[in-house]
């Protein structure tokens, strides 16, 4: 699980500040305000990760990537160019990471370590990109243990070396070459293996960086229209696609009658459908429909022949139980075309999944209906479900078309200390002016 993220000098953002990651993060805040752009970070480095390029620094994208940015120029800060994109992660790893001695014949462990923390600097010019240095950082035995791959100080060099803290790397005998161009702008070269007789580890650092992204699944807001007929020969998605266009085929390829009986209880729970079935056309077929009805007492019909909603929520549920238990899961706008009260409802659904398939959850939302509701499950103490289980922050834009990051004060009770103004428009504004036109309509009439 992500625990914080920060980053300088990308779109809106000239510098967020730490932002802490809970089991369930929420991101809200006006139209251009920067909310997206978050979002958009983190799957900039995971298409990053996900390159077949080992020396493309930044994948900024295309048509088929989680998300297009265009230029350099369209990704620096006030399209400011020379800059320089910083950016901090900390997340806890999947398992526990034992660092073996490498000058030892038996499993003699250096450090084992359970979370991880890694800071890049990365300088954007007219024509090309290039990192200033990485680092990777953990504490062991109350100490504070680095390697950091930085690049030399001379001008347009593009030599690097390695430098560390609380572990001294031994050179290998020969001539000190110096150390190439990293892999991206998260992995040690080989050389930094192989120039030193005690760095052998330094891949499972690298390893560690791309396992945290792999686990990352994201839906974004834009999903597809429902179809009479999906087609699926017995792969198994890797997720339900960007637009949701993969929610059957993973739904097929589950094999787990639990996660089609959990979509069917969420979809009936949430007042869209009575009852839900995926089933094969004709037998030895690869043709499947989705048939769904509405109240106890109707037909089964089509999803296509039902309110839009359901096509529209579905892939959410899916990818909720589908992806991975310890996944992170990024989701953009999941209340589009849902009725408020089916906006409500995804609040229990995200709590229900960060509870019991210890999941996180990273949601980008214009729903004051969703927080709503989560406001009172804390209240309430959902499952357990504590102000330490979310964090929501308020995105706004400043006057200079920078953005800004309000941390949103939940205490035990559900309450917002600091709810910002006009969070969800003037709704105290405009009863106000609704009576007024009343009462002058009803003076003029008499």
């Amino acid at each position: 699980m992500f625990k914080t993220i920060k980053f300088k000098n990308f779109k809106s953002w000239q510098d967020t500040g730490d932002i802490s990651l809970a089991s369930l993060t929420g991101f809200f805040g006006n139209n251009s305000s920067g909310k997206s752009s978050i979002i958009q970070f983190f799957l900039l480095l995971k298409q990053t990760v996900e390159s077949s390029d080992r020396q493309r620094v930044l994948n900024t994208g295309d048509e088929r990537s989680y998300v297009e940015l265009g230029t350099l120029y369209d990704i620096a800060y006030n399209h400011i160019i020379p800059s320089v994109i910083s950016f901090k992660l900390e997340w806890d790893l999947s398992e526990e990471l034992n660092i073996f001695n490498p000058e030892s014949s038996q499993e003699d462990v250096l450090f084992s370590l359970n979370s991880l923390e890694f800071y890049s600097e990365i300088k954007l010019n007219d024509n090309q990109i290039f990192l200033e240095n990485f680092c990777y950082n953990f504490n062991y035995n109350s100490e504070n243990i680095s390697f950091k791959f930085k690049k030399n100080a001379e001008k347009d060099s593009c030599e690097y070396e390695l430098q560390s803290e609380g572990y001294q790397p031994k050179r290998s005998r020969g001539r000190a070459w110096p150390l190439p161009v990293p892999i991206k702008n998260y992995g040690f070269p080989d050389q930094a293996i192989s120039y030193f007789q005690n760095t052998g580890f330094l891949s499972d650092f690298s390893l560690a960086y791309e396992k945290a992204f792999e686990r990352i699944y994201y839906l974004g807001p834009l999903r597809e229209y429902p179809k009479r007929i999906y087609s699926w020969a017995g792969e198994k998605p890797r997720d339900v696609g960007r637009r949701g266009e993969l929610a059957i085929p993973a739904l097929l390829a589950s094999q787990q009658s639990t996660i089609q009986e959990t979509i069917a209880y969420w979809l009936k729970e949430l007042a869209l459908i009575h009852s839900f079935q995926v089933q094969a056309i004709a037998k030895d077929r690869k043709d499947y429909e989705v048939l769904v009805q509405r109240f106890p007492d109707t037909a089964k019909v089509l999803i296509t022949d039902v309110g839009f909603g359901v096509s529209q929520v579905l892939p959410v549920l899916v990818l909720c139980y589908y992806a991975p238990e310890g996944s992170t899961i990024i989701l953009e706008q999941p209340e589009i075309h849902l009725h408020p009260s089916v906006q409500a409802g995804l609040a229990d659904v995200f709590i229900d999944a960060i509870k019991t398939r210890k999941i996180q959850i990273i949601v980008e939302s214009h729903s004051e209906h969703l927080l709503r509701r989560l406001q009172r499950r804390i209240a309430e103490e959902k499952d357990g479900l504590s102000p330490q289980d979310i964090k929501l922050y308020f995105c706004n834009s400043k006057q200079d078309g920078s953005s800004s990051l309000t941390t949103l004060e939940i205490d035990d009770f559900g309450n917002i200390a600091n709810w910002p103004e006009n969070f969800f428009g003037d709704e105290i504004g405009d009863l106000f002016a609704m009576t007024e036109a009343a009462i002058k309509r009803q003076i003029v009439s008499e």
